[in-house]
């Protein structure tokens, strides 16, 4: 039932009435009579006889005939249920987007073919699903190119795309060169699968990167053999592309982490690009992250999965050490002919010839490598982490954080011109004083994406400068000279590439609190310097930070495997994830502490705490081996379920391996 409670998180017996046998199978929504209400439900199953000793009640209404959940999605999504210390109905509602009526009555289901019905000595557990779906038919899918520019620059590249074509289930993780037609190669990776008679599930991070696969796509499979599910689309068109992948009338499905639940037939390939970015988690209940389910459904289904990025994350190396994925890498010859130059400006020598470079936001180094680039006739781009105009105030005098005196949240500059603003309010302090010292001046302690472009413009004169961040997003630059700066993940595509790339505030980056700050730098930092030249035809990069910081290192050698393989070491020898399993629950401290009584953790478990959360709220930390953790999130439900029995008043979130820990 379609209940947010989780001690009634389990399947219940109806009786189906004898009108509604023929319609009512399983995968389809129906209404059900429970306490009196009538609620939404799932029909999962229908058996002869029910182990409920009492009485039955009767199925209310069908609401539509439609079987829109699929076995092996309901497999799938009680699994992540499972794994996040979740419930079925908070999963299904992420699987199965809401119900369009005139979608459903405009798209009527397609009768089954002579080819489609399978013989009547087959078993009936194979019946279910066609030897050959009807969505492979069609034109024939060429063999992907396997030269130097493709799939062959890696040695196991090509083996890869023949096992998917044979039908077999390799499982890579998949480090890509800089410059990289990546949504080619996965676009090459999917033919191969259907040109094998399996489906496909594609998942990247933003629309940006879904438009670029699209069109990839379309390019390698034709036009109408594959839809895009993205929360983006509307009720009606992400409803439309559903049906078509749940009716089987197109092999692959790809779209953002609204597609990792996607219903294909006889799934062959599941594959991710860019893992680590944090738009791959859901943030809703229970908060599975994108990759994992990929994983969990190549697991249970048998298909072959493929987890790509310029960078690598812990997770991702968790894999290739356990022998679960196979590396699919280039060669050191191959990285070395395709990478740019790089040079950091915090290291000896480049302080030696500029002193200044320490403290520099834009040492000389950047300023005469920008400047060669346009003269060159080459675009040259700049990131920033921050966005806005200066996101972040201080006083002039004292340097004390300028702070909002409602909310004490942070104050930011909207303009040149503008008036302090709070980033959490929203109100104006035009007449604002520093608490500390009585200062009105304010100085820039962070300075954003909109007033680096207006200062490159004062440093480049007669240069065009664009921006390219959340308010308005580049997707390509045209060949030519221009500055195009871009905060992380808004870089836009350049012809030919970028002649230079500069990577600013590192610092904003590196110091972040969070357990995966290095991780997440060298990852922006991989997605932007990828977009340049190689150093042959002049591509340079340039990162303002101090050579000798691991994640630079690996960048100056462009070697994500080997940071990868630092950073999960270090987490080994430290107890965080994903050598371990980890579970957070945030809420008021009386809360947490009935929550936590009630739980039966395993004996392995520590508990750590509290952490200070938002507001009035705490947060205690959970930690087990990997092998324990399907025991702390059943213990951590069962509580859960305990609390909701009683009615408890103030709630508790539980994540499971959150992405933020402190």
């Amino acid at each position: 039932m379609d209940v947010p409670l989780a001690h009634l998180d389990r399947p219940f017996d109806y009786l189906v009435p004898a009108e509604l046998a023929a319609t009512a199978v399983p995968g389809t929504r129906v209404k059900v009579r429970f306490a009196g209400q009538l609620v939404d439900g799932w029909l999962l199953e229908r058996t002869e006889r029910s182990g409920h000793a009492g009485r039955l009640a009767y199925l209310e209404k069908l609401v539509s005939p439609e079987p829109v959940l699929a076995p092996e999605i309901a497999r799938l999504a009680r699994a992540v249920a499972d794994r996040y210390a979740g419930s079925l109905a908070d999963v299904l509602r992420l699987a199965v987007p809401p119900r369009h009526a005139r979608v459903e009555k405009e798209t009527p289901p397609e009768e089954p073919t002579p080819a489609d019905v399978p013989p009547a000595d087959v078993p009936a557990d194979e019946a279910r699903t066609p030897r050959i779906p009807r969505s492979t038919t069609g034109p024939a899918v060429p063999d992907p190119p396997t030269g130097a520019d493709g799939w062959g620059a890696y040695p196991a590249g090509p083996g890869f795309l023949r096992a998917l074509a044979d039908g077999r289930a390799p499982r890579a993780v998949w480090s890509a060169l800089p410059g990289e037609d990546w949504p080619a190669r996965v676009a090459e990776a999917a033919a191969a699968t259907v040109r094998g008679g399996r489906g496909v599930v594609a998942v990247v991070a933003d629309a940006r990167d879904l438009d670029r696969l699209d069109a990839a796509l379309t390019g390698a499979l034709g036009p109408d053999r594959h839809v895009r599910l993205s929360a983006a689309l509307g009720p009606a068109r992400r409803y439309r592309a559903f049906l078509a992948a749940r009716r089987g009338r197109v092999p692959v499905v790809i779209g953002t982490r609204a597609a990792m639940f996607a219903p294909v037939e006889r799934l062959g390939l599941v594959a991710i690009w860019d893992d680590g970015d944090d738009l791959h988690a859901e943030p809703r209940s229970p908060y599975p992250h994108a990759r994992e389910v990929l994983l969990t459904r190549a697991q249970l289904g048998g298909a072959a999965a493929l987890v790509g990025g310029h960078a690598r994350t812990a997770e991702a190396q968790l894999l290739v050490e356990t022998g679960w994925a196979r590396e699919v890498v280039p060669d050191r010859a191959t990285v070395r002919a395709r990478t740019p130059a790089v040079a950091p400006t915090g290291d000896d020598p480049q302080l030696a010839r500029d002193p200044g470079a320490a403290t520099a936001r834009l040492p000389s180094l950047a300023w005469t490598t920008a400047r060669d680039a346009l003269r060159a006739d080459a675009p040259v781009l700049v990131q920033v982490p921050r966005r806005g105009y200066l996101p972040s105030v201080s006083c002039a005098d004292c340097r004390a954080p300028a702070r909002c005196p409602h909310c004490a949240g942070p104050l930011a500059l909207p303009s040149a011109r503008g008036t302090p603003v709070c980033r959490w309010c929203g109100r104006v302090s035009a007449a604002y004083a520093c608490p500390e010292c009585g200062g009105r001046r304010l100085r820039a302690a962070v300075v954003g994406a909109r007033r680096t472009a207006e200062e490159l413009g004062r440093a480049f004169p007669g240069v065009p400068v664009r921006t390219s961040g959340r308010e308005e997003v580049l997707t390509r630059v045209p060949g030519g000279a221009g500055l195009v700066v871009a905060t992380p993940g808004a870089e836009p595509v350049a012809d030919g590439g970028f002649g230079a790339v500069l990577l600013l505030d590192s610092w904003a980056l590196l110091t972040r609190a969070d357990l995966r700050a290095g991780e997440e730098a060298l990852r922006r930092w991989l997605a932007a310097a990828a977009l340049a030249r190689p150093a042959t035809a002049g591509g340079r990069v340039v990162v303002v930070a101090d050579g000798g910081l691991a994640p630079v290192q690996a960048l100056l050698r462009w070697d994500p495997a080997w940071f990868a393989a630092r950073e999960l070491a270090e987490r080994r020898e430290l107890g965080f994830p994903p050598a371990v399993r980890m579970a957070s629950v945030t809420g008021t401290a009386p809360a947490v502490a009935e929550l936590l009584a009630e739980a039966r953790l395993p004996e392995q478990a520590e508990v750590l705490g509290p952490v200070p959360a938002d507001d009035d709220r705490e947060r205690m930390l959970i930690r087990v081996p990997r092998s324990r953790a399907a025991a702390l999130a059943e213990a951590l439900h069962v509580a859960a379920g305990v609390r909701a029995a009683r009615k408890a008043a103030d709630p508790v979130r539980v994540q499971v391996d959150p992405l933020e820990l402190f």
